[in-house]
């Protein structure tokens, strides 16, 4: 049995092997490592406090306290990249972060379809950190959508393939910055379009009226007692116009925490001003989707997006 044995691996050594890939396309297969950077780099971080960092929660997925706000870059394989890209903004009432499972989790898909992926934490809203809470999210919003096509270049990207994806209160401040980018609220010196080119919101917060709000998301960002003005510039449904960028929302009709109100009246906003929305109501799924298969809810947002021409490969 011996000599059977190495009589087999000495007539396998002369088998020739397959050509090596190059170092190249070996590359060229896989993701690069995520990479975190500040969100404002080296400069001031604007409407801030001077503070210490409280930040709590980022190995539990439940980030708390943010006064520091970073983007993650998510960079898809050069074999798969499309040159499209999202500005992922993760949801939870404005009190905290659903970091991973609507930031982290959400990057890795859209990557595996090749679109790059930019996860926004952003700053939680709070008296002791800004001067003005309410404008806080918004400004880091804006400026990981600048950052982005800033960057283009550098990361391959197409900057007028740029979406926004967000997430319950997340897709509050994404339909927020879907339809306040008109004016810049961070500093802007190089007049980047602050405009997403589509807006993808999942079981959106998107008003801050009391009869359909979600309370906890309006008393966040808004205090206890917001004023009709705050309520008015805020109900992202009472500022559409017809130049704010198409939509796919998703919701469930028994979501018991965010009311698809919301979504209704973004919807009907929408279609009123001549934007081209769509919508899928699922009729069970609750807040989350726990109760959806992730393809189900994943494949309408690729599929919607390669619909409308945004997911197109393109030499960059």
């Amino acid at each position: 049995m011996a000599y059977r044995f190495a009589s087999f691996i000495m007539a396998a050594a002369f088998v020739p092997a397959p050509p090596a890939a190059t170092a190249l396309e070996a590359a060229s297969a896989f993701a690069p490592k995520m990479t975190e950077v500040a969100l404002y780099g080296d400069a001031p971080i604007p409407n801030s406090k001077p503070v210490a960092d409280t930040e709590t929660g980022a190995q539990k997925g439940w980030v708390q306290n943010v006064s520091r706000p970073t983007l993650q870059i998510y960079l898809p394989s050069p074999a798969k990249a499309t040159g499209t890209s999202v500005l992922i903004i993760p949801g939870g009432g404005y009190s905290g972060l659903t970091f991973d499972y609507e930031g982290v989790q959400q990057a890795q898909y859209f990557i595996d379809h090749g679109i790059a992926a930019f996860v926004l934490k952003y700053r939680l809203p709070s008296d002791s950190t800004m001067g003005d809470k309410s404008i806080g999210p918004l400004q880091d919003a804006q400026q990981g959508l600048r950052n982005i096509r800033l960057n283009a270049k550098t990361w391959n990207l197409d900057p007028a393939r740029v979406g926004v994806v967000g997430f319950s209160a997340g897709g509050h401040l994404a339909s927020t910055l879907a339809t306040h980018f008109q004016k810049a609220y961070v500093p802007n010196p190089e007049n980047i379009n602050l405009r997403p080119d589509f807006q993808v919101l999942i079981y959106p917060v998107i008003s801050m009226d009391a009869r359909i709000t979600h309370m906890g998301s309006r008393t966040a960002l808004l205090g206890a007692s917001p004023s009709e003005a705050q309520i008015e510039a805020f109900s992202s449904e009472r500022n559409v116009t017809n130049a704010t960028p198409p939509a796919l929302i998703l919701h469930a009709a028994d979501d018991q925490l965010v009311d698809l109100d919301n979504s209704l009246a973004y919807l009907e906003a929408l279609r009123h001003a001549g934007v081209p929305v769509e919508a899928r109501i699922f009729s069970k799924g609750q807040q989350g989707f726990p109760l959806l298969p992730r393809n189900t809810w994943q494949g309408a947002i690729t599929d919607w997006i390669t619909a409308n021409g945004w997911l197109r490969p393109r030499n960059l």
